[in-house]
This record gives C-alpha cells, sequence and structure tokens, in this order.
C-alpha cells in the first residue's frame, strides 16, 4: 500500500518493512530478530553513546526528509563515537511514533541511518517501536577504540594547543534560513544532515590528543566541558557568534601537545593555559550555546 501507516501494517510488520532496509558487517554476529544483537569486540571494549531526537526539538517534518533525519540521527551519535578516538560499529535505534506515521516516513528514516552508519562501516542491528503522540527517534551507537585508550575531556594541560576538525557554524547557519523560509542551499544542507570528521577522531587520538568533544552545543559550551573537567583555562581565538556558538554541526575539538604535529585536515584555533576552569576568546571570558533547559 503506498499510502500505508504505522496502524496499517502493526508493530511487526512495520519492523519488518525497516529491516528490508538495513545491511550488515562483519563485525555483526547476530542481527535484528532475536531478543538482542551479539556485535563482535575485538578490542574487548566497547564505547557507548545515545542521543534522542524530538520532533519539534531537534527537526521539523516540513524541514527536513525522513532520511535527512535518519542521516542527523546516526551522525550525533557517531561523532560523539569519534571524539573517544573510537570508530562506530553499531547502531540500536528506538522509534516512538504516532499510529498514523507513513511507513514510508519509516522507511526512509532507516535508509538514512543506513548510509550515515556507512560511512563508517556500522549498520543498524536492532531497536524498538511504540506508539507515542509525539515523534521520537533515540539512537544508541557501539564503537571500538581498535587497542587505543579512549581520549576524554579530562586530560587537557597548560601549554597544549586547541585543534579544530570540521566545520562550525553552517548548521546554525542554516538554521536561521529555514527559520526565514529558505528552503534550500548548502547551508540548509549542513543543517539537515551534518558531516561530521568521523575519520579524524582516531588521527587526532594516534596524533597525542589529550582532550577531545564532540561539538553538538556550540564551541564555547563543549570546550567548557573540557575545561571544567581538566581544571584548565581555555582561550581561544575571536571568530563570529555562528563559529562560537552555533551547534549541530558535530565537529571535533581536541588538545594536542605543542610539539604535536597538528593532523591534515585540522587547524589550531587556541590555547590551553594555567588558571581556573574557564573558555575566554582573546583573554576575555564567553559563554554561550545551547542547553534544552535554559
Amino acid at each position: 500500500m503506498a499510502d500505508a501507516t504505522a496502524r496499517d501494517l502493526g508493530e511487526f510488520g512495520l519492523i519488518a518493512r525497516v529491516l528490508e532496509r538495513l545491511g550488515t558487517s562483519p563485525a555483526v554476529l547476530l542481527g535484528p530478530g532475536d531478543d538482542a544483537a551479539v556485535v563482535a569486540v575485538p578490542d574487548g571494549r566497547v564505547v557507548a553513546t545515545t542521543d534522542v531526537l524530538v520532533e519539534g526539538v531537534h527537526f521539523r517534518r516540513d524541514w527536513s526528509s525522513a532520511y535527512d533525519v535518519g542521516r542527523k540521527a546516526a551522525a550525533a551519535n557517531l561523532a560523539d563515537v569519534a571524539a573517544m578516538g573510537g570508530r562506530g560499529t553499531a547502531l540500536l535505534v528506538g522509534l516512538a511514533a504516532p499510529a498514523d506515521l507513513p511507513v514510508d516516513w519509516a522507511v526512509g528514516l532507516a535508509d538514512g541511518l543506513r548510509d550515515e552508519a556507512a560511512l563508517v562501516g556500522a549498520v543498524v542491528v536492532g531497536g524498538d517501536t511504540v506508539r507515542s503522540e509525539v515523534l521520537v527517534v533515540s539512537v544508541t551507537a557501539l564503537g571500538d577504540l581498535q587497542g587505543r585508550a579512549p581520549v576524554t575531556r579530562a586530560g587537557a594541560r597548560p601549554g597544549d594547543v586547541v585543534v579544530l576538525a570540521g566545520e562550525l557554524g553552517r548548521s546554525a547557519a542554516g538554521l536561521a534560513l529555514l527559520r526565514e523560509g529558505t528552503m534550500s542551499g548548502p547551508l540548509v544542507d549542513a543543517h539537515r544532515r551534518p558531516t561530521p570528521p568521523y575519520d579524524l577522531g582516531p588521527v587526532l587520538a594516534d596524533a597525542g590528543a589529550t582532550a577531545m568533544c564532540d561539538v553538538s552545543d556550540g564551541l564555547l559550551a563543549d570546550l567548557g566541558h573540557i575545561a571544567v573537567a581538566s581544571a584548565v583555562h581555555v582561550d581561544v581565538d575571536p571568530a563570529d557568534e555562528l563559529f562560537l556558538t552555533g551547534g549541530e554541526d558535530h565537529a571535533l575539538v581536541a588538545t594536542l601537545p605543542a610539539d604535536a604535529e597538528v593532523p591534515a585536515g585540522c587547524r589550531v584555533i587556541g590555547r590551553v593555559l594555567d588558571g581556573p576552569a574557564q573558555v575566554t576568546v582573546a583573554g576575555r571570558p564567553r559563554t554561550g550555546g545551547w542547553d534544552h533547559y535554559a
């Protein structure tokens, strides 16, 4: 049925339709269909992270296709794995949806999740569906450190440089354009489908990164996490407001020893200083970024 809804197919019919869209990988020992999946862990440790996307808060169906939402939901999680110095291996997806949700929307979501995960060699291995008045997509990502020590937020040291991998401000600029009625263009695309620098997470870890973080809530906010966890003063170079506070680009910000080689595709944007835990811009205290409850 071309116009079928979740109610028409029922829970298990909807799940079966979604599973048709998904693939597998050598890391998946047992895929969807049982009470749980089984995923190989060559490193002996699992990186695990989760994000929840709520319609009206993180996405709007009149602005983004289901495929866009799938790509964005996967990217938000896989970027967190990269920020630990790892590579994503598997995704678990929870979908809470109204009974009148078009089946084609769920299929598009699955395609987006599948294609974004494929960029790092990961696959969707399972999940759950429930009826809800609000459309919610919850994704949990699992990842492999490939023998590396995890790069946390707590290792930055005075004398380190602050390094950025990826772009900042583009998603926020795209959101502003959507609010003004502009429905297409590269900045709007950047909001709908962020492009995290997945490969540079492990590269930065191998280069000696002392701390690292995914920039999802804005550079100042996320550097604030590193400053507090590491008990250091982080000073960044002057930049425009969207660069400093715009969220959802899922770039990576890391600290490296001053004598370390900055990997290709990264650039120095600041330095780590001794002093109280804070973030400054050219020496002046600054805050800003996204806070769900602010």
